[in-house]
């Protein structure tokens, strides 16, 4: 294959995003991290998979960040993990740092590539990944909206026992407790979810999508949510590498839409080969605009702790 991928994290989400990529034919790819045999194993393993599971990538793990050389993508998965009681914002500083390390890596060994960062917190490490690279804005994208709309769908389809498939739903907002879940835009096979399901049911289903990720942090204990994050990740490597010009949830850098600047957040853009081709801006009543602010502004403090 003449694409690559590179993956920084070798840990749970990037092991299964290397795992989605090869199974989807899509590019080589090249696993990166610092614990050493970590990657190297992994990639091992799952190239040998190959031959039953019917895929040709090839899977390469390396300690060194120049194994990036050539990627046209590089996912970035690298940090801690959240665990019980820990909120995303409580991640910010040492993977502020661990984001910020790579990032010069990135900008050295593959300065045309773009970046597709799933490190927490979200919206506050693709802003720093951004910054310390020094990427345009369309090349860096931070994966939340595109997992936190999937979540969303999944807990239409269970409640109302239908094909996942036939789910559509949009999340705007941060990557956590302060998501915009927008059900006036979900629908189930064109149907509006409002005509299906009653009014305090879809508050209860928001609430648990907006919780989705710290549900499973409970649930497991020792790590956070790790098949879903992979999953939502590879189809924006799809987007952007087979220029789909998907419709999808990112995390983007926005300089004056919704009324928000300066700041990523979680909004719906074109995703394709030029990266976010464009932002829309949908047409959101008073309430739904006030709690989309309302979430970029939590990360004005952080974002001042980080030196912005």
């Amino acid at each position: 294959m003449n694409r690559k991928i590179a993956v920084v994290g070798a840990g749970n989400v990037g092991a299964s995003c290397a795992m989605y990529l090869a199974e989807a034919n899509l590019a080589d790819v090249a696993m990166v991290d610092i614990i050493e045999g970590l990657p190297q194993g992994k990639g091992l393993d799952l190239s040998q998979a190959g031959p039953v599971r019917g895929y040709n990538a090839m899977i390469d793990g390396s300690n060194d960040m120049a194994a990036v050389k050539g990627a046209d993508i590089v996912v970035m998965t690298a940090g801690l993990a959240r665990k019980p009681g820990m909120t995303r914002e409580d991640l910010l500083t040492k993977n502020a740092e661990i984001v910020g390390g790579v990032a010069k890596e990135i900008k050295k060994h593959a300065p045309k590539a773009y970046v597709i960062v799933v490190s927490n917190p979200l919206d506050l490490m693709t802003y720093h990944m951004m910054k310390v690279t020094g990427f345009p804005k369309e090349r860096v994208i931070g994966q939340a909206g595109v997992l936190d709309s999937t979540r969303f769908r999944t807990f239409v389809a269970m409640e109302l026992g239908v094909a996942m498939a036939d789910v559509q739903a949009m999340v705007l907002g941060g990557h956590g407790d302060t998501m915009v879940p927008l059900s006036r835009y979900t629908t189930v096979a064109g149907i509006p979810i409002g005509e299906l399901i009653p009014k305090e049911r879809i508050k209860a289903i928001e609430e648990r999508t907006a919780n989705g990720g710290g549900e499973i942090v409970k649930l497991l204990k020792t790590g956070s949510a790790y098949y879903a994050p992979a999953a939502a990740t590879v189809q924006m490597v799809r987007a952007i590498l087979n220029d789909e010009k998907r419709l999808l949830p990112c995390s983007c850098y926005l300089t004056g839409e919704y009324g928000i600047e300066d700041m990523y957040i979680g909004v719906p853009c074109i995703l394709g080969a030029k990266g976010v081709e464009k932002i829309l801006e949908l047409k959101l009543n008073k309430a739904e605009l006030t709690s989309l602010q309302k979430s970029a502004a939590t990360y004005k403090e952080h974002m001042k702790i980080m030196g912005y």
